[in-house]
């Protein structure tokens, strides 16, 4: 009986994980860098500032100009993974950032940070456009289910990436600092390493007289990477605008703070593949797209209303609105892989990715002075034109799916009546 039940749930850890071989290495990659990523991410503007010595303007403005730079890099490093192969291309971009990572120890001045920090972000985001393409080429007819699956072992992957960090950063020594800096550029080489599993997939020969810059000509595509960006804003509300509020505006015990991320990574783990598992048409993306926009016209207000509630009301009330918040995460995400994937031809999955990778980033860099200038600036009114602001948003998801697909009928893709 005990032998039984094993075997089953050894069954159900394996479909969770890939249904190929090709999925579960690709998954197993995926993990590995993202442990890496939450070892270095609660550690790096720390590392800089105290063990360093870098004042944090430095630190702000370095890792600044290497986003921006890198957001130039995405388009370009997808159109080179169509046309060289996304395995190719992603193991490349792993390796700089191996290399990069470890140099990292190295830094003893803003000019060195500035550019070792620049040259990652260049190879993080031909690297992202690349693994959109092969996570396309990976999930076969149902790319969108795939990279479901794939974003809740990245999220498993970050948390315990991130358990790893408390300890180190609980040490508060430069030796603790530099191993989760190398933990990661090793994450890196192992990462490439494993893609070395995959099979070479072919590279897909683009339709004679296509322009060199497809992406940039598909309204529908470009429009759908606004808005990808616009409704993007709804993680730095978890991030950073809803911890400030409560401990700026609400009498909620400090905890509540740890316990929204623990909900907030939790749910998502727990529901992303069984949300997105249903949501793989253009048509399925675009009423998700609507709904993730109308969970965050509740959860946003829910989190106003905390401001004005006794102490463990308002406890109760932040965290009921990021269960809310989290089911919008998990809808939307799944939302944007079925867009994602199913607007963008297949020949040139890595330009799109790219593109919509640079969308993302775009709404990412400007968050945080949208967020903290007109919801904090407003209080409860600027929470309220936030709920809005993403219910408007999301409801052009349905009249986008349709015009999408009408627009490409030779992609073959599902055209069943949308609702």
């Amino acid at each position: 009986m005990i032998k039984g039940h094993s075997a089953g749930g050894m069954g159900r850890i394996r479909r969770m994980a890939g249904a190929s071989r090709p999925e579960r290495v690709l998954i197993a990659a995926s993990f590995t860098n993202r442990v890496g990523n939450g070892l270095f991410n609660a550690a790096s503007a720390l590392y800089f500032t105290r063990v360093v010595g870098l004042p944090a303007a430095q630190v702000g403005a370095a890792l600044t100009i290497a986003g921006v730079v890198g957001l130039c890099a995405g388009i370009p490093g997808g159109h080179l993974a169509d046309r060289r192969g996304a395995r190719t291309i992603m193991m490349l971009a792993l390796a700089a950032q191996a290399v990069s990572m470890a140099a990292l120890v190295l830094v003893e001045s803003w000019a060195a940070l500035t550019v070792i920090a620049t040259v990652d972000q260049i190879a993080a985001a031909v690297g992202g456009a690349a693994w959109g393409a092969l996570v396309a080429r990976v999930g076969g007819e149902r790319p969108a289910l795939f990279r479901a699956k794939l974003r809740t072992f990245v999220n498993l992957g970050v948390i315990l990436g991130t358990v790893g960090a408390g300890l180190a950063l609980a040490a508060d020594t430069r030796g603790g600092y530099v191993t989760l800096i190398l933990g990661n550029a090793a994450s890196f080489a192992l990462c490439a390493v494993l893609l070395l599993l995959l099979p070479h997939y072919p590279v897909l020969a683009a339709p004679p007289l296509q322009r060199r810059r497809l992406a940039f000509a598909d309204r529908p595509f470009l429009t759908f990477t606004v808005l990808y960006g616009a409704m993007g804003l709804q993680y730095p509300v978890v991030s950073l605008l809803l911890p400030i509020w409560i401990s700026g505006h609400t009498e909620a015990p400090s905890w509540t703070v740890a316990a929204l991320f623990a909900v907030n990574a939790a749910f998502c783990v727990l529901m992303q593949t069984r949300i997105g598992s249903r949501i793989e048409t253009p048509y399925d993306g675009g009423r998700a797209f609507r709904t993730a926009g109308l969970l965050f016209l509740v959860s946003c207000p829910m989190m106003a209303l905390a401001a004005f509630t006794p102490v463990w009301a308002a406890a109760g009330l932040v965290l009921a609105a990021i269960f809310v918040h989290s089911l919008g995460e998990v809808w939307e995400s799944s939302a944007a892989f079925a867009l994602g994937f199913g607007l963008a031809p297949d020949h040139a999955q890595g330009q799109y990715q790219g593109l919509l990778g640079l969308g993302f980033s775009a709404g990412q860099a400007l968050a945080p002075a949208i967020l903290t200038t007109v919801v904090l600036g407003l209080g409860t009114t600027g929470w309220l034109l936030l709920a809005l602001f993403f219910a408007a948003v999301g409801a052009a998801g349905p009249p986008l799916a349709r015009r999408g697909v009408r627009t490409r009928p030779q992609q073959g893709v599902a055209t069943e009546v949308a609702g």
